[in-house]
């Protein structure tokens, strides 16, 4: 049996003891081993090995996939907008094994008991220290980005803990999202501490249009040279605080990604890696248009896929989020071109990996200080608590009633966030549990009023960001997540006429664009907004209803979607 720290054994039993779990890791172990997991035929002179999105987890976490994942325009019915049993069927996998519970929503309640958390740095790490014992001088460890944020211990040392974390990893190259709502300086200091590089060419000043970070870098591995270009979520300032980051443009450059490709291949390189948080579908288009790249590892939609998209000759690879996946990918190379290739994305079961014993000391050492007051449990769910999907889960919809309960709202709005980790029936809901869903730098909840003419723009405009035919015009994020609130929505209808039916819950009467509602929402862009930080309202109010039942009924009726991205 793999060794356990006493935290390790500590966050068992109370899992264990919360959902009837005693005999998870037994069960794990009977259906999965470690060597399973690793299993792997090497090919070729290199392995990319891949992590994106891990929002500064460095524990073991439940994560469902997203039931809702719907495509538009030319992608519809493409992977990643699959989910569900036509995902399973679509990649062979069977209902009820372990990759199923890894990819999709199905069961998710009940297979977890059988296989338990996923994740943890101290598991990441043994995969990679494996995988580079077995292929010495060989591999390249690459991070996609949203690395520093979406924890309590991230947030109170503003990105501190994941730098420490990645270095001792042994990342070799990253790039960013997220981490820019820590504000420039903050950014660039943490850049200082980094041991490898910080990729972002799509980041330039205002002023002069000078490069803020290095665009891309060349490393030799297996007797190739591999050029790495790096390229940062092309909308930070729209999705996130333009305030923060006051002197920095951003975009995709397309042009500029070219001219890179083109001189990395005048230099000899062997192959072109794209390490990408632009999102799947922009770089699918970006893959079409873009000739020289030979992977693009993508970032930013939280996809993940257990083959890669091959477009042209470019291998697209989504290898999830939260530290649930360690995408690997050999490469076989031959007259500077891939000639073959072999993948497998494997799940971070952590009831079946060895703990790290360096990687358990660091993370112990960075939780610590707050063990006691995370671990506190504020509430018990009986329901399935999950964010992530198009148009909300019951995560948000809890977030939501604390807003309307605490800000005294008729309308309560939820950004539309990817990250945050999911909860099974009958888990307790810890204050960590909390900072793991509200964990920004902006958290104020704000309670404003709003006319029913700008409720109606607000949810226009978002939905124009997600399903714009043209993903170069995807701006980021999910549906915003209403709560008193509900409205149909027609995904392939033009900008401006998505979204009809807004209906107030409360009395069953129609948005009147005129009148004036007491909305409250939370991680507003504009800076100086005012209110209780948005983990304390959640927080209130869950030790004031210490039982959370909720019914996962979205309050959005969807027209016009393809089947194979909705299983709800």
């Amino acid at each position: 049996m793999p060794h356990l720290s006493r935290r390790d054994l500590i966050q068992l039993g109370l899992a264990a003891g919360a959902l009837g779990l005693g005999g998870s890791r037994a069960l794990a172990q009977q259906r999965l081993t470690q060597a399973e997991l690793l299993a792997f035929e090497p090919l070729g002179q290199v392995t990319l090995l891949n992590f994106t999105d891990i929002h500064a987890q460095l524990v073991p976490l439940y994560f469902r996939e997203p039931s809702v994942n719907i495509g538009v325009g030319e992608v519809t019915g493409l992977a990643p907008h699959i989910t569900g049993r036509a995902l399973l069927e679509a990649y062979g996998v069977r209902a009820g094994s372990p990759d199923a519970y890894a990819l999709a929503a199905v069961d998710f309640a009940a297979l977890a008991r059988s296989y338990g958390r996923v994740g943890g740095l101290d598991r990441l790490a043994t995969l990679v220290k494996a995988i580079r014992a077995a292929r010495p001088g060989r591999t390249l460890l690459l991070d996609g980005g949203d690395t520093w944020q979406g924890s309590y211990t991230s947030l109170k040392s503003e990105g501190a803990d994941m730098v420490q974390a990645m270095n001792a990893l042994g990342v070799d190259a990253m790039t960013a999202h997220w981490e820019f709502t820590y504000g420039a300086e903050r950014v660039k200091a943490l850049k200082d501490q980094l041991k490898f590089p910080f990729l972002a060419g799509n980041v330039k000043d205002t002023g002069f249009g000078d490069p803020v970070f290095d665009a891309d870098t060349v490393f030799e591995r297996g007797g190739l040279s591999i050029g790495v270009i790096g390229q940062a979520f092309p909308y930070t300032p729209v999705a996130n605080p333009r305030w923060m980051v006051p002197e920095w443009s951003f975009g995709i450059e397309e042009d500029k990604i070219r001219a890179r490709v083109t001189a990395l291949r005048e230099k000899k390189v062997d192959l072109v890696v794209l390490l990408s948080h632009n999102g799947f579908d922009v770089d699918r288009k970006l893959a079409a248009r873009v000739p020289g790249i030979d992977v693009i590892l993508t970032g930013h939609t939280h996809d993940a896929l257990p083959q890669p998209v091959v477009v042209g000759n470019t291998l697209l690879v989504a290898s999830g989020s939260h530290g649930k996946f360690l995408a690997r990918l050999d490469l076989d190379v031959k007259d500077r071109r891939v000639a073959a290739w072999r993948f497998k994305l494997i799940p971070v079961f952590a009831d079946v990996i060895a703990l790290d014993p360096d990687m358990v000391a660091l993370v112990d050492k960075i939780r610590a200080p707050h063990a006691a007051m995370l671990s506190q449990v504020l509430a018990r769910t009986e329901s399935t608590l999950y964010r992530r999907g198009n148009f909300g889960g019951t995560m948000d919809d809890l977030i939501c009633q604390a807003l309307l309960a605490g800000r005294d709202a008729e309308i309560a709005l939820s950004p539309g966030f990817r990250w945050g980790a999911s909860l099974p029936p009958g888990a307790p809901i810890t204050v960590e549990d909390v900072y793991n869903q509200t964990a920004i730098t902006y958290p104020a909840a704000y309670r404003n009023e709003m006319k029913g003419s700008f409720l109606k723009e607000v949810l226009e405009d978002v939905a124009d960001n997600l399903f714009n035919p043209d993903p170069y015009y995807q701006q980021g994020g999910d549906m915003v997540r209403v709560g008193g609130l509900s409205y149909a929505i027609d995904v392939g209808a033009p900008m401006g006429k998505r979204i009809s039916d807004m209906t107030l819950l409360k009395t069953g009467d129609r948005i009147d664009a005129d009148k004036t509602y007491v909305v409250a929402g939370w991680a507003s862009v504009n800076e100086g907004t005012q209110g209780p930080a948005v983990y304390d309202v959640v927080s209130g109010y869950l030790k004031a209803n210490p039982t959370v039942k909720l019914d996962d009924k979205r309050p959005v009726r969807v027209i016009g979607a393809d089947a194979h991205g909705m299983t709800e």
